[in-house]
């Protein structure tokens, strides 16, 4: 058994504040556990030269663990984005422009910022995850303003991270079952249960296909569990 009696298959408890951030287009400050992150989005024309070219609008986002949301202090990027940050809001770019058809916001380009407030683990799921959220209700309020003529999204989607601490595969790691795992992994999926995105890495052992088949089983489980609260917010 884990923290507050969480059982191994089960996520720890999901909170979604809509609108945090008034001047964005879109926003929430998600919380999953201790962890918490605000995303928000912001609309401008200029779209890269590769999605002009194919008629196409763009997403991206960028990252951050503020200087506070861990203990020691996290130094603050200020004239080089560290290593870690640039491949997480990659990953959080690719997963959100998986399901988005870009030709519907031709001329639009979308940044997804990701501000991590308080880091006890999951911090990339968990902004992927409100990245989502954020972006579909700027879709949203795009329509209602005119801005584009259909929702360019139709399926839903959100992450998890699962992994193997003690022997034990888990889901939601915190930071105190991160920073001891075995095996680490990221699993982005949509509603239907298609993966988008995996990322995972034997942190201090290779990992069998039995366990990794039992790690995506439980990430399945999780974010099954997480749908509905996605849904709360982006319909």
């Amino acid at each position: 058994m884990r923290k507050n009696s969480r059982s191994f298959e089960k996520i720890r408890p999901v909170q979604i504040f809509p609108d945090y951030c008034p001047a964005a287009m879109g926003s929430v400050l998600i919380q999953m556990g201790e962890t918490k992150v605000i995303c928000a989005t912001s609309i401008s024309t200029d779209v890269p030269p590769h999605a002009q070219g194919r008629m196409e609008g763009w997403i991206s986002a960028e990252y951050s663990l503020l200087p506070y949301s861990t203990n020691p202090r996290t130094k603050r990027e200020i004239l080089r984005r560290d290593g870690r940050s640039v491949e997480i809001q990659r990953l959080i770019g690719r997963s959100l422009r998986s399901l988005v058809d870009l030709a519907k916001i031709a001329g639009h380009a979308i940044i997804v910022d990701c501000d991590v407030l308080q880091a006890d683990g999951g911090t990339r799921t968990a902004a992927i995850t409100g990245g989502f959220i954020a972006l579909k209700r700027t879709f949203q309020r795009m329509v209602k303003e005119g801005l584009i003529e259909q929702m360019p999204v139709t399926k839903h989607m959100a992450a998890i991270s699962v992994g193997i601490v003690d022997g034990i595969a888990m889901v939601d790691l915190d930071y105190s079952e991160d920073s001891r795992a075995e095996v680490d992994l990221n699993v982005v999926m949509d509603e239907d249960g298609n993966i988008i995105e995996i990322q995972g890495t034997g942190e201090g052992r290779p990992f069998s296909k039995i366990e990794l088949d039992e790690m995506l089983n439980l990430a399945s489980m999780g974010i099954e569990e997480m749908l509905p609260v996605v849904k709360r917010y982006t319909t």
